[in-house]
């Protein structure tokens, strides 16, 4: 017997699918398929599922004697929930969205919260909200394919590059499985566009540590984009994203991002100030030397819940990945406001010439920060008193912290329950 599933998954937050190319505009475009849209290649799937499953891994995803699961690309849905297989002579308004893809800056930030040398690059995202259909099939073994589905239900499960910064997370919005002896198989019209016969429901799914941060700015604060506009010099992150109604997308532009990897690198390092206030390591009291096995990706604390880079030593990888997941966040109701500002030169007390510049700051009301976090994480006392600090005023986000801004009140929940 053949069981073969067809999965429509949404992106809960932007996903980064990496095409390992660089081009003339961007240092990171994304994967796209034969009619130039986003897609998801099955080997990435396949990766996911495999570091996922519960069972017997080499089993069924094959070790030397090849995989029992035979997974397809992940295709994108256009407006009538159909997937292109075939080359489009004409894209539909909605499909002309994907041409151009929301942009990410990044750059690198040391411990003294400046930028890092030659740390700066860019790269696209697939907006939030977009969907795509992919398809499974394992013969035989139907255990092994339940168990396959469950594990697409995990909070863990994530697609794509920088799943510990706020990408990657999906959402499974339909499967429908059927089942078929090898010579109706056969026969079967094997294509994503094709209606199966039933719809599966979860049986299983593995089970951690969720953290909410329900955070009202005290006053304005600001996620910098890295642009500019026609207002201001520097100006927050603004992305469109999908929004699906009766399973009919629409695009709602200009949402406001509560960018995760600024929060994590917020996060990151308060860490390493109580690890090593409660281990009593001060700067004062050892050398500088000394002092770099306790900051940043050296700093226990942080190695154990944020992991650390991929290194080479005597030929061998060494790396470790993190325990915490972060999700990005939007909000769509927000003011903005416009900040003159000019550089004082400090003999004359007069402006520095040519140093006018503008910023575009937000204010808004409550939003949500989801972090999810292993069951048995060790520090995690140290992790829950830095929440405490941001819903408290004391660990500002975001840009201009040193100008007031950034400042947050809130209240933090572990699974449901205040703490």
């Amino acid at each position: 017997m053949i069981h073969i599933a067809h999965i429509i998954i949404e992106a809960k937050t932007p996903l980064k699918i990496g095409s390992n190319e660089s081009s003339f505009f961007r240092d990171a475009p994304i994967q796209k398929d034969w009619n130039r849209l986003p897609m998801i290649l099955g080997t990435s799937i396949a990766g996911v599922l495999r570091r996922e499953f519960s069972g017997d891994i080499d089993e069924i995803f094959g070790n030397e004697n090849g995989s029992r699961v035979i997974l397809s690309n992940a295709l994108l849905l256009d407006e009538n929930m159909r997937v292109h297989e075939t080359l489009l002579l004409q894209k539909s308004k909605f499909l002309e969205k994907f041409e151009t893809l929301p942009i990410r800056e990044h750059t690198a930030i040391t411990h003294k919260g400046v930028t890092r040398d030659k740390s700066k690059f860019d790269e696209e995202v697939i907006y939030r909200g977009a969907r795509f259909k992919f398809s499974i099939t394992i013969e035989d073994n139907q255990e092994s394919f339940e168990k396959i589905l469950d594990s697409l239900y995990n909070k863990t499960f994530r697609l794509g590059g920088g799943s510990t910064k706020g990408y990657g997370e999906i959402e499974v919005v339909d499967i429908k499985i059927d089942k078929f002896h090898t010579k109706e198989y056969i026969e079967f019209q094997n294509s994503l566009n094709t209606i199966l016969s039933s719809n599966y429901t979860p049986k299983t799914h593995k089970d951690y540590t969720t953290y909410i941060l329900k955070l009202t700015p005290d006053d304005f604060f600001i996620f910098g984009s890295g642009f500019g506009d026609s207002d201001a010099d520097m100006i927050p992150v603004i992305e469109d994203i999908i929004v699906w109604r009766d399973n009919k997308p629409e695009f709602e532009k200009r949402e406001l991002l509560i960018p995760a990897s600024s929060i994590k690198g917020a996060i990151s390092h308060r860490v390493a100030y109580y690890y090593n206030k409660e281990n009593k390591i001060f700067a004062d009291t050892i050398s500088t030397e000394e002092f770099e096995n306790y900051k940043e990706e050296n700093n226990l604390a942080v190695v154990e819940i944020f992991g650390h880079k991929k290194e080479i030593v005597d030929k061998e990888e060494l790396g470790k990945k993190g325990n915490i997941l972060f999700s990005d966040s939007f909000k769509s109701n927000y003011q903005t406001k416009v900040f003159d500002h000019v550089a004082i030169d400090r003999f004359t007390g007069g402006a520095i010439d040519g140093a006018l510049f503008q910023e575009k700051v937000v204010h808004s009301d409550e939003f949500e920060v989801v972090l999810i976090l292993r069951e048995d994480i060790k520090y995690k006392d140290i992790f829950e008193k830095v929440l405490k600090d941001i819903c408290n005023g004391l660990l500002p986000l975001g840009g201009m912290t040193t100008k007031g801004h950034g400042v947050f009140s809130g209240r933090c929940y572990r699974d449901g329950e205040q703490i």
